[in-house]
């Protein structure tokens, strides 16, 4: 292999690691070009849903496996099975809808200026029907109720207890989102593997307090399926606090947002809305 070819090359890889496309064949292009059409917000939707959907399946699959098939399950695979499965979204469709999975996520961003306000509500009902299909589906393959999937306080903790742990450990994720996000990070995919990594590593050490949901639709389906919402405000409120504490951090850390870097990947590759198109 000559030194052109090799260094052609490494121009190709350093291009999609940090997201860019300047070495896709023209056809490709193209195609992707075909999504700047606004009739398309139908994509960016069903992508929302469809990785939801394999969040629940993997985070409330765990717990309900574990309970239907007794010590086959421990809780170390049960929080590293939805820390995975967010990466893996997060790498096949990041580009579609940015990969929220998340309400929490999805008003973040919309808070920091890199996504619309007007795109939030059919963010989060998309997201917690995704959540109610999984949940669905597993209660009606698995022989145990889905609330076995879901998030409570644990015994002998109180709902102010957990509501704090989430609070905190949502805190940590908007912020690792926001983070790698940014156009100061400029990590690209990349990206995805922080985030897969501190939603394990918040899920090793917390989960037995609250469960680590950090997402009100991950812990809306389960209880939805099971008819069983006992507690449930802590896992919306507290993960919504979480998200607007992380964007004061934000600020804090890296000015106002609404960069191109940010807004791309908020919003993934389709007609992406640049509120600060100076801004990186």
């Amino acid at each position: 292999m000559t030194d052109n070819s090799t260094a052609s090359w490494s121009s190709v890889f350093s291009d999609v690691v940090h997201g860019r496309f300047r070495h896709i064949p023209r056809g490709i292009v193209e195609s992707m070009n075909d999504f700047d059409d606004s009739s398309q917000e139908w994509r960016r939707l069903f992508s929302e849903l469809l990785g939801t959907f394999f969040l629940v399946l993997a985070a409330a699959g765990a717990g309900m496996m574990g309970q239907a098939f007794p010590e086959t399950i421990s809780r170390t695979a049960a929080v590293i099975a939805p820390a995975l499965t967010v990466l893996a979204v997060i790498l096949f469709m990041g580009k579609v809808s940015g990969a929220h999975l998340n309400p929490a996520v999805s008003i973040a961003f919309a808070l920091r200026g890199d996504f619309p306000w007007v795109r939030v509500p059919g963010y989060i009902i998309v997201q917690l029907v995704g959540a109610s299909l999984a949940a669905l589906f597993l209660q009606a393959v698995i022989p145990v109720s889905a609330s076995f999937g879901s998030n409570y306080p644990a015994s002998g903790y109180t709902d102010g207890a957990a509501f704090l742990m989430e609070l905190v450990l949502t805190f940590g994720l908007v912020s690792v989102i926001l983070g790698t996000a940014s156009g100061a990070q400029n990590l690209g995919i990349v990206g995805a593997f922080g985030v897969g990594s501190y939603i394990a590593l918040a899920g090793l050490w917390a989960s037995p307090i609250s469960g680590a949901s950090m997402n009100p639709a991950r812990t809306f389906g389960p209880d939805l399926a099971s008819g069983d919402f006992s507690s449930y405000w802590v896992y919306v409120v507290g993960p919504i606090a979480g998200a607007v504490v992380a964007v004061g951090v934000a600020y804090v850390l890296r000015g106002h947002g609404g960069g191109r870097a940010g807004s791309g990947a908020a919003q993934g590759a389709i007609k992406v809305e640049v509120e600060v198109p100076e801004k990186d």
